[in-house]
């Protein structure tokens, strides 16, 4: 009788696709050729991102995937809904899969077809050498990441918008998957110009660290930055770089503020926190006590 039970959600999960990670589609919106990932998370909301490509541009998704029926809205710059997927027999062990996509605007609605190119979980290792796009951008070109496996990724490629013509794939190391949200964009050395951000991976507590590539103008390419630290945020108003590494249950907090000076980030002020049980608080102690 376990056996069998087990046996039915297996496949009722095969069924209903909710056994999944990552999933990425090509196929047509009426007659226009379309990109599509998706991403899943539990309780079986779902984040997509999408590209018309003949733009190039990815849009965001966000719905939900229930009981075989999957339903993304994309939005504007302002948060208004502008359209709708609708996929009303969706699963991941479907080849192809069919539905509509209409305008929240004009109402129009054009019908919908895509086929898989490949769908992942946690537990697949035949990911390697699979693109997934995702859903941040450039200006000018749009970011694919090359997996290494179900978890991980090995590059990151940049393809122009316009043609789809790889501009250029740059090599990453100890870089974990963050599903459509592996890439972010960003202005690191403060030149206004548009450079950009690799996911490495999650440590203890809140602490992150990511790769950063600028843009090179001389070059007309990306290079890596060499920038390191923990969970870096970059202030383009005071144009500073402010790295904050918890410990220890945020018994001990170490901050650090750099300025950028020839593309190389230079210390200008650091402090060290710890948890006083008498005041209930962090208070500064020496840098010393932090290490």
């Amino acid at each position: 009788m376990r056996t069998l039970l087990v046996a039915i959600i297996l496949l009722a999960l095969g069924a209903w696709g909710e056994a999944w990670g990552q999933a990425s589609y090509v196929g047509t919106i009426g007659t226009l050729p379309i990109e599509l990932a998706l991403d899943d998370y539990s309780g079986g909301e779902v984040d997509g991102a999408y590209l018309y490509k003949k733009f190039g541009t990815p849009i965001v998704l966000h719905g939900t995937a229930t009981k075989g029926k999957m339903e993304l809205v994309e939005s504007d710059g302002r948060g208004k809904a502008t359209g709708r997927f609708s996929m009303p027999a969706f699963a991941t062990g479907h080849q192809t899969v069919t539905g509509t996509w209409q305008n929240l605007i004009t109402g129009q609605k054009l019908p919908l077809a895509l086929t898989q190119q490949f769908t992942l979980s946690s537990n697949q290792e035949s990911a390697a050498s699979r693109e997934l796009l995702q859903a941040s951008a450039l200006k000018t070109c749009y970011f694919k990441v090359v997996l290494s496996g179900s978890e991980s990724i090995g590059s990151v490629r940049l393809y122009e918008k316009k043609t789809g013509r790889l501009v250029q794939e740059l090599k990453v190391a100890d870089c974990e998957l963050r599903g459509l949200r592996s890439v972010s964009v960003g202005d690191f050395n403060f030149d206004g110009l548009e450079d950009f951000a690799v996911f490495q991976q999650s440590f203890a507590g809140p602490n992150t660290a990511s790769l950063y590539f600028l843009y090179d103008p001389a070059r007309k390419r990306y290079v890596e930055s060499g920038f390191g630290g923990v969970s870096l945020e970059f202030d383009a108003k005071t144009r500073r770089v402010y790295e904050t590494n918890s410990c220890c249950a945020g018994s001990s907090v170490q901050k650090f503020t750099y300025k950028i000076v020839r593309n190389r980030m230079v210390l200008v002020e650091q402090h060290c926190l710890r948890w006083n049980e008498k005041t209930q608080a962090l208070v500064e102690r020496k840098p010393s006590e932090c290490q």
